[in-house]
């Protein structure tokens, strides 16, 4: 029993599963799985965009005419109308960067929102801090422990014994789907296949045969291993290789993995394997040099951004009405471009909320301008806590109340974004 528990260690009370490095390589993802059937609410897909994107120059306040565009001189993008690199209008106040120009037509659909003056009300500028606070849902407490999504998950009242329930697209697990319902941190479907190497594949099932009763189970962990074939069984059958995204929807090709993470989620999604919630970084954002929002590196990493989102949206087209995603960013970027033609940390930011289920076409901003006595030392006020935009996700589309367990010491205002499920 010990070298079985040895090989399968890390079981825990809600029956996580990490698998021997003797016979898997240390790129294979870990497996873990929760007892629990089918879920009420939508899909949910978080965006994080890690290292603090600059929203004021991704949804631009081009009607805050001098507060805007003399803080800005060089990095600014012009109002509508200016030429190729101006906004695009969204409603006479805000624009898209130009390199969102294939968001628009969501944005029209009225299945993309935008909330701006929006983040963390904590003032750090770490991006550690602020990104593990915004993912822990506890604003200035590093003692949580927990992830907002891992609650969200631990206090569902419905049941998923699926162990696709929670599924990190990337290297490590991220912050927010950290709890006792243990998720999946998985960087590639093709993973699960030791990377087409079947003879690898056949010896790992032979030793976990030998190791458990796989066919019959008699105890827990024999059930557990009776899961990793499993597993391994369905992804084979999804059958990444071979996926053709619909509606002639092309993902990036990044470098970061943004588009290969988008794309698989939609074919789990497709596959009914019964996802739950997934997560997906997109980073770079960090633009304190040279920033390059007419012409250079902020424009492009936008635009991997953007076409992301709409391939996400054009492949799923069908499922949306029981999709929602929601990007957020640690914080944004202060309002005066600094020596070095970049942006320093800063505070007030946006959010996009994308789905069937939105109430889109619209920029949701209690909107406090960047007039010098508006501003929170230097930086964009933040007028919408991150955690009121969640919490109406949470309960109006992922059918979950227990907000006071989610969030736990906030009230959230609520914000009319997202419709009942």
């Amino acid at each position: 029993m010990s070298s079985r528990r040895n090989f399968l260690k890390g079981l825990g009370a809600m029956g996580a599963v990490g698998v021997s490095k003797s016979l898997f390589p240390s790129w294979m993802p870990r497996l873990a799985f929760r007892q629990a059937g089918d879920r009420p609410g939508d899909v949910l897909v978080a965006i994080f965009l890690r290292g603090g994107i600059d929203g004021l120059s991704a949804v631009v306040p081009y009607g805050d005419g001098a507060h805007y565009y003399d803080a800005r001189p060089t990095i600014a993008v012009p109002e509508p109308g200016s030429g190729e690199t101006a906004a695009l209008d969204l409603d006479g106040y805000f624009g898209f960067h130009p390199a969102l120009a294939s968001l628009q037509d969501i944005y029209r659909a009225n299945d993309l929102a935008v909330v701006h003056a929006t983040g963390s009300i904590d003032p750090s500028r770490s991006h550690f801090d602020a990104m593990q606070f915004m993912e822990y849902g506890t604003p200035g407490s590093k003692t949580t422990g927990t992830g907002w999504i891992g609650r969200h998950l631990q206090t569902a009242a419905w049941q998923n014994d699926s162990p696709f329930r929670a599924v990190g697209m990337g290297a490590l697990l991220p912050t927010s789907l950290r709890g006792s319902v243990s998720s999946l941190s998985l960087r590639s479907i093709a993973d699960f296949h030791l990377k087409g190497r079947e003879d690898e594949l056949r010896r790992a099932q032979a030793a976990l045969m030998q190791l458990y009763s796989v066919e019959a189970p008699r105890d827990g962990l024999d059930s557990q291993a009776q899961l990793v074939f499993e597993t391994v069984d369905l992804l084979k059958a999804i059958n990444a290789g071979g996926y053709t995204p619909a509606n002639e929807a092309v993902y990036p090709e990044d470098d970061e993995g943004f588009g290969l993470g988008l794309r698989q989620i939609a074919q789990l999604i497709k596959a009914d394997v019964g996802l739950e919630v997934a997560t997906v970084d997109l980073g770079g954002w960090d633009t304190h040099e040279n920033q390059g929002t007419h012409d250079g590196y902020f424009r492009d990493q936008l635009g991997v951004f953007a076409q992301g989102l709409s391939a996400f949206y054009a492949d799923l087209r069908d499922h949306m009405p029981n999709v929602t995603v929601v990007t957020m960013s640690e914080f944004g970027r202060r309002v005066s471009e600094n020596a070095s033609y970049g942006t320093d940390h800063g505070h007030g930011n946006f959010m996009m909320v994308m789905g069937g289920g939105v109430n889109g076409g619209k920029v949701y901003a209690d909107w406090p301008t960047l007039a010098p006595n508006a501003l929170n030392d230097g930086d964009l006020a933040i007028t919408t806590d991150y955690r009121s935009v969640l919490s109406e996700i949470v309960t109006q589309r992922l059918k979950n109340p227990a907000l006071d367990q989610i969030f736990p010491g906030f009230t959230p205002s609520p914000q009319g974004i997202v419709v009942p499920r």
